[in-house]
């Protein structure tokens, strides 16, 4: 048993480029709190963060960006090619992600929770687990996605690989390994056959669709499955007249860094809502309405219904990016409801201006939404 009472905690892990995020996400979609142990530590070395002085006093001022951010991939060029530099940054970060860990576990109504970190076994945490389970691909998949995805030169994806401990020993000590070699689908399937043998009860009913009357008919919003990937593909090939094309296959992949929301008429896709919940912030990056849906219309039920899944996920703040076409309209159907319209330096919290710099796309209007009062993590 895990050592947080009444919660199944899994440990999740699996060498760099085998796709544990994918693997996260897709716990997510089926009800798990979900944990990114890295996306803590970067908080815990953001300016303001209870490991940014000390970062700077061990490696040298060098790591240090203009914009008063430590550099990550300056650090990484230090740690990821001396060990001994490595051990010392990890003594900095992980007591502070464990108690953050530790925290947002007790905090959390969810059974069901994971914890995703590179070295979970290293570190001890994951004794800490009900289960360790373990992602896997061949090395050349995990060489490619460094390059195709972090834009990694072939050099530096080879010396990051080599740089961590072998995925055989992860392989040695899982409960569970899941084979991300293949397809979304495959993963996918292996993912739901795993919770499934879990047996377990959620905490509370899941809440039933919202309902919005409509001049159309009634409006209703749910979260999407992998299974509404070609319905979702048509409502935005149908919203965009075509001017973005998506295959199945493309919204199929996108389910392994995101969530969506769908609103529905008779049954029929009329809007849609695509996010993102990392680092305790929300971030809506795609809204598309049909005719029967509108902006005006179907805008802030779509919220209502992100905002509950970020606050089960504990979140502090949801930034919703429109674009030029949609300000206006966004901004009136939003703005009672919370929404402002903000700039990036707007936002008083290091960690919500990094996630708006990590999303916002040019051309598009920010609105931002505070979804607490306290603060979950602080100052982590």
């Amino acid at each position: 048993m895990s050592r947080w009472q009444d919660r199944y905690v899994i440990a999740l892990t699996g060498n760099i480029g085998t796709g544990k995020s994918v693997v996260r996400k897709m716990l997510e979609h089926l009800g798990a709190f979900t944990i990114d142990a890295d996306a803590l530590s970067h908080r815990v070395i953001a300016p303001g963060g209870p490991g940014h002085a000390t970062v700077l006093r061990t490696y040298g001022e060098w790591v240090l960006g203009p914009d008063g951010q430590i550099n990550r991939a300056r650090l990484a060029k230090i740690v990821f090619s001396d060990p001994d530099a490595l051990a010392r940054l990890e003594g900095i970060v992980h007591p502070y992600v464990r108690q953050a860990i530790d925290l947002l576990i007790q905090r959390s109504p969810a059974r069901l929770a994971v914890i995703e970190a590179i070295k979970i076994i290293e570190t001890g945490l994951a004794r800490d687990c009900d289960a360790l389970w373990v992602v896997h691909a061949p090395a050349s998949i995990q060489a490619r996605r460094l390059v195709e995805k972090r834009k990694l030169a072939p050099a530096e994806a080879q010396l990051r690989i080599a740089a961590q401990n072998p995925q055989t020993e992860k392989l040695k000590a899982a409960d569970v390994v899941i084979d991300n070699g293949g397809t979304f689908e495959e993963t996918w399937a292996q993912v739901q056959a795993a919770v499934n043998k879990l047996g377990l009860a959620p905490a509370a009913p899941a809440p039933a669709p919202t309902a919005t009357a409509t001049s159309g008919g009634t409006l209703t919003v749910r979260r999407a499955r992998p299974s509404d990937a070609a319905a979702i593909a048509s409502l935005v090939g149908q919203a965009t007249h075509n001017a973005r094309r998506l295959a199945r296959e493309d919204v199929i992949a996108a389910f392994g860094d995101k969530a969506f929301m769908l609103a529905e008429i008779a049954g029929g896709p009329a809007a849609l809502a695509g996010f993102k919940v990392e680092n305790l912030v929300a971030r809506v990056d795609e809204l598309y309405f049909l005719a029967n849906a509108p902006l005006p219309i179907a805008a802030r039920p779509l919220m209502e219904a992100v905002e509950q899944s970020a606050r089960e996920l504990q979140c502090e703040a949801a930034l919703v990016f429109v674009t030029a076409a949609q300000t206006e309209a966004a901004t009136a159907a939003l703005g009672p409801s919370g929404y402002v319209p903000t700039t990036i330096d707007g936002l008083r919290v290091d960690a919500w201006r990094e996630a708006a710099r990590e999303s916002m796309s040019a051309g598009t209007t920010l609105l931002f939404k505070k979804l607490r009062e306290d603060r979950v993590l602080r100052p982590v």
